[in-house]
């Protein structure tokens, strides 16, 4: 397959081009540098250098594809708000340009929205209803959007990343922004009992899943995919192997506290949201192989960068 990879030159997209390119297929890659081009080209990508907000290009390029994996997300400087519009901007582009082709379009998202859908102590499933309604879960509508395309000859789908997607290449996400807030600081926290749970997934293991979706004729149009290979981690075990790697004391603090101590991650420290992929592992027959993200911690890696 010819496939289309927005953000090929990021954490997980660079992971996701060399799955690909390794599996036989080819990738052009979207990056918004020479330095990302750079990356794509050494692993045997196809690079373009382009933004997303040039959508009429994106179009043009999904439809020369055979499939599109969108990775990139437009952070806008902390504009939230700002991001989640041009993230619709770039999935309608697309939509219509694959409308009626049958093509699979695999879009990220994030097992975090599954929080407030869910009853406390219950697990996030696949089939599990989303508030599309609710202020505090903007990418919801978002995924709406996504899942409408399978009436339009799309076979499109959700990955809904966990909020830790770990390994030797991840040096921007979730954990490496706490462990730089725990230094900081001088300490690091939990919220409450800490007992609240996190889903986590190593990023081999992720890139292997999305080739997987890619890859399959019959994925039903519309489905949401979980990458959660570990259900739910205490986040008190998660502050203790921070604790431990950074050498700082770990407690207990008031949610506004871990929100203004560890940075824009801090808001989302004392969320609950155990996510099973139990149906995204029947459907693809996806077994994760490699370290869960308390063994992650516990190599080092990622407290000696």
């Amino acid at each position: 397959m010819h496939v289309f990879v927005t953000g090929a030159s990021g954490h997980i997209g660079q992971l996701v081009t060399a799955e690909l390119i390794t599996a036989g297929h080819d990738v052009t890659g979207l990056a918004r540098s020479d330095a990302g081009a750079e990356r794509i080209a050494r692993l045997g990508g196809a690079p373009i250098v382009g933004s997303m907000d040039d959508t009429a290009r994106l179009a043009e390029l999904a439809a020369q594809s055979d499939g599109v994996i969108n990775l990139a997300f437009k952070h806008d400087n902390g504009d939230f708000g700002a991001a989640i519009a041009a993230d619709r901007a770039v999935i309608s582009a697309i939509g219509d340009a694959l409308a009626g082709s049958g093509k699979p379009f695999l879009a990220a998202s994030g097992t975090m929205m599954l929080v407030g859908s869910t009853k406390p102590g219950e697990v996030g499933t696949e089939d599990t209803p989303i508030d599309t309604e609710s202020a505090a879960n903007p990418r919801a509508v978002t995924e709406q959007q996504l899942r409408g395309l399978a009436s339009r000859g799309v076979r499109s789908a959700a990955l809904r990343f966990a909020p830790t997607v770990h390994g030797r290449a991840d040096l921007h996400g979730f954990i490496p922004s706490l462990i730089a807030g725990a230094r900081q600081a001088g300490s690091f926290g939990y919220v409450g009992d800490g007992e609240n749970r996190w889903p986590a997934v190593h990023n081999l293991d992720t890139a292997h899943l999305i080739r997987l979706a890619l890859e399959k004729d019959d994925l039903p149009a519309g489905i949401p995919l979980h990458f959660a290979a570990d259900e739910g981690i205490p986040f008190r075990e998660i502050a203790a192997a921070i604790g431990r790697g950074v050498g700082v004391p770990v407690e207990s603090v008031a949610q506004e506290v871990a929100a203004e101590r560890y940075g824009f991650v801090g808001a989302f420290i004392g969320l609950d949201n155990p996510t099973s992929s139990a149906r995204t592992r029947e459907l693809l027959g996806w077994q994760p192989t490699h370290p869960g993200l308390l063994g992650d911690l516990a190599e080092g890696f990622y407290f000696t960068r």
